[in-house]
C-alpha cells in the first residue's frame, strides 16, 4: 500500500512475542476451543451468559445499533476486561461525549477502543484522542469497513475490528496492531471451510469444529512466524 511503518508507543496489552491479542466473541463451546488455541473470549455487553466461568475476558463489545452506556459500563465492571470499545463516533457532535465514556470505561477495562467513523474525522479529531486509548479500524469486507484515510491510523495503537485474517495480518505490516477480534473462520466452519494460513479452502475432513481448530491453528502460525521472521537477523549481519 505505499505507507511507511511508523514506531509507537504500545499500551500494555500482553506480553509482545506473542504478537497482537487474538479475541473471538462467540458460542461458549466455540470460545472454548478457542482459549485451547490462547485467544481469549469476548461477547457484547448484551450478551454475558456465553462468557461467564472464563478466568479472562478480552473483549466486551457493544450493540451500536441501540447503545446503552449504563448497561455497559455494568458489564465492563463485571467482566473486568482486557479490552472494550466505546461507544462509535458515527458523527463530529458526538466526539466529545464519548470520549467522556471512554474515560469512566478505562476505569474498569485494560484498554479502550475508539472507533470513528464520521468521514470528516481528520487530525484535528485525531489529536484529540489520548495515545492512551486504541483506535479501532473496521477492516473492509464486502459489507462495509472504515471510509477514513488509512494513513490517519499511522502511528497510533490499533485494534482491528473484523474482516478476514489474511486481510489483518497484512494490515498489520502497515499499522502498530496490539488486538485483534473477529468471527470470520466461524462463518466458513459453517460450510466445511478453513483458514490454511493464506486462503479459506474446504477441510480435507470437515466438522465445524475440526474447521475452527485448524483455522485458529493457522492464525496463530501465521503471527508467530511473521514475529520469528522480524526478530532474526539478517544474513550477513553480526
Amino acid at each position: 500500500m505505499g505507507f511507511k511503518r511508523p514506531i509507537v508507543h504500545r499500551p500494555p496489552t500482553g506480553p509482545p512475542h506473542l504478537g497482537p491479542i487474538r479475541v473471538m466473541c462467540h458460542g461458549r463451546k466455540t470460545l472454548q476451543v478457542a482459549v485451547k488455541f490462547g485467544w481469549l473470549p469476548g461477547a457484547r455487553y448484551t450478551n454475558l451468559r456465553d462468557i461467564r466461568g472464563f478466568h479472562r475476558i478480552g473483549l466486551i463489545d457493544i450493540d451500536w445499533k441501540t447503545y446503552d452506556f449504563k448497561r455497559h459500563m455494568h458489564a465492563v465492571k463485571e467482566t473486568r476486561p482486557l479490552l472494550t470499545v466505546a461507544r462509535d463516533i458515527e458523527h463530529e457532535s458526538e466526539f466529545e461525549r464519548t470520549l467522556e465514556e471512554a474515560e469512566e470505561l478505562s476505569r474498569w477495562a485494560g484498554n479502550v477502543v475508539i472507533v470513528p467513523k464520521f468521514s470528516d474525522f481528520g487530525l484535528k479529531c485525531l489529536r484529540k484522542i489520548p495515545i492512551k486509548f486504541l483506535l479501532g479500524y473496521s477492516v473492509p469486507t464486502r459489507y462495509g469497513g472504515t471510509k477514513i484515510p488509512l494513513e490517519l491510523f499511522l502511528g497510533r495503537p490499533i485494534h482491528l475490528l473484523g474482516g478476514r485474517p489474511d486481510v489483518q495480518f497484512k494490515l498489520s505490516q502497515i499499522l502498530d496492531v496490539c488486538s485483534v477480534d473477529g468471527n470470520r473462520i466461524t462463518l466458513d466452519a459453517k460450510y466445511g471451510d478453513y483458514f490454511d494460513g493464506q486462503k479459506f479452502t474446504p477441510h480435507p475432513t470437515g466438522g465445524y469444529y475440526e474447521c475452527i481448530r485448524a483455522s485458529l491453528a493457522a492464525v496463530n502460525r501465521l503471527w508467530r512466524r511473521a514475529l520469528s521472521e522480524t526478530r532474526s537477523p539478517k544474513l550477513g549481519a553480526r
